[in-house]
């Protein structure tokens, strides 16, 4: 027994028992039944409401000319409907009374269906675009699945807000594959490299690309470790970074090896940090679009969802679409950063020698050591980083 299925009957005949319960559903409209005779019926009831059909003032018995109007007017639109299948419809009325209750239901059958097609244009678009390298489409379907989320909660008498899950596992769906997986890797790669052999490129691509939106994990591992020396003021290059990616565990753990920083960090030509950036955060445009659609689509099919959960839910799904897309317009907004001052010698810049011997440890020394080294010697000012080695 489909409850929905029963729940739009039971509307139907309780409309045919008793004209009077149209009044009572002002706010369902035929397109939110799932099944076309029902769609056509509906619409038929409303349209003999409209032209004042007799059987509206009848005091006592309906007369069953309410019934066979209907259904020859709804016959004008579909095929297949009979006068034995609207007394069917009336049969599955437990209560004409309970028209708005039921009504109800076939309106949270409606939510749930109208999510579900959208977040299904949502991750078309998504994949369409990533295959051609553009991401319009799937930005414009997710501004359409936004707005069709806050107008259904609307319709359901709901304020829509962005509610995490309590049980994300049992209703989101494994993220889909990257499209295209081997340019975008590429793309990846080779930024990385560009940021070893280029530190001061960091600056193009810092405000705007985060380690998330690298589709390979290590890939975003290492950006994360280059965005912290970065931060730090500390010198980048291939010996710099391993010894991050050493320090936060990275390659304890198996998720980096010394291999693949140094073919990443070998074989570099000349490019643009700021160019390759766009590659890679708009690839992570199209690919959170499809994790969100297929999200979405998910808790569209969870019948035991309410529709005020539903949108909650969709609303906090798009959440991480709608934070890559404001990144995606400051990369394609953004400014050129200022050039650097020129330093005065071929060294480090005297800030980032500071904060490199600053994150240094030196060993203690005792007291009798340091009265006896009352000029320190080219040695002690080495040992801090000795020490911090």
């Amino acid at each position: 027994m489909n409850p929905l299925l029963r729940a739009e009957q039971a509307v139907l005949g309780s409309v045919l028992l008793d004209p009077g319960q149209l009044s009572h559903l002002d706010w369902l409209s035929p397109d939110h039944f799932d099944r076309p005779v029902h769609q056509a019926l509906f619409a038929a009831l409303r349209k003999l409401r409209a032209d004042g059909h007799p059987g509206l003032a009848a005091d006592t018995s309906v007369p069953l000319s309410w019934v066979t109007d209907a259904v020859e007017e709804a016959g004008h639109h579909v095929r297949g409907l009979s006068a034995v299948y609207a007394h069917t419809l009336v049969s599955a009325c437990p209560r004409p009374e309970h028209a708005p209750a039921y009504g109800r239901m076939v309106l949270e059958g409606a939510i749930h269906r109208s999510v579900t097609v959208h977040a299904i244009r949502l991750h078309q678009a998504a994949r369409a675009d990533a295959l051609r390298g553009e991401v319009k489409g799937a930005l414009h379907h997710a501004d359409v699945l936004s707005g069709v989320l806050d107008d259904l909660a609307r319709r359901w008498g709901t304020d829509p807000r962005p509610v995490p899950l309590a049980t994300p596992s049992a209703t989101v769906p494994a993220a889909a594959p990257p499209v295209r997986a081997g340019q975008v890797a590429e793309n990846e790669r080779f930024l990385l490299a560009v940021l070893v052999e280029r530190p001061r490129a960091m600056d193009e691509v810092v405000g705007w690309l985060r380690p998330g939106d690298f589709a390979d994990p290590a890939h975003g591992q290492l950006y994360r470790c280059l965005g912290a020396l970065h931060h730090r003021g500390e010198p980048i290059d291939r010996i710099t970074l391993l010894w991050e990616a050493q320090r936060r565990g990275l390659l304890a753990d198996g998720r980096l090896s010394g291999g693949q920083v140094a073919a990443i960090c070998d074989g570099v030509g000349p490019g643009s940090a700021e160019w390759l950036g766009e590659q890679v955060i708009r690839s992570s445009v199209t690919r959170t679009a499809i994790t969100s659609a297929r999200t979405i689509r998910g808790l569209a099919e969870n019948e035991s969802l309410s529709p005020g959960q539903l949108i909650n839910h969709a609303l906090r799904a798009l959440g991480p679409l709608d934070d890559v897309r404001t990144r995606w317009r400051t990369a394609n907004d953004h400014s050129p950063p200022s050039p650097a001052p020129a330093s005065s010698s071929n060294g480090p810049p005297p800030a980032r020698v500071h904060a490199a011997l600053a994150r240094s440890t030196p060993h203690p020394v005792s007291p009798s050591s340091a009265r006896t080294r009352s000029v320190p010697g080219p040695a002690a000012v080495r040992s801090p980083s000795r020490g911090h080695s």
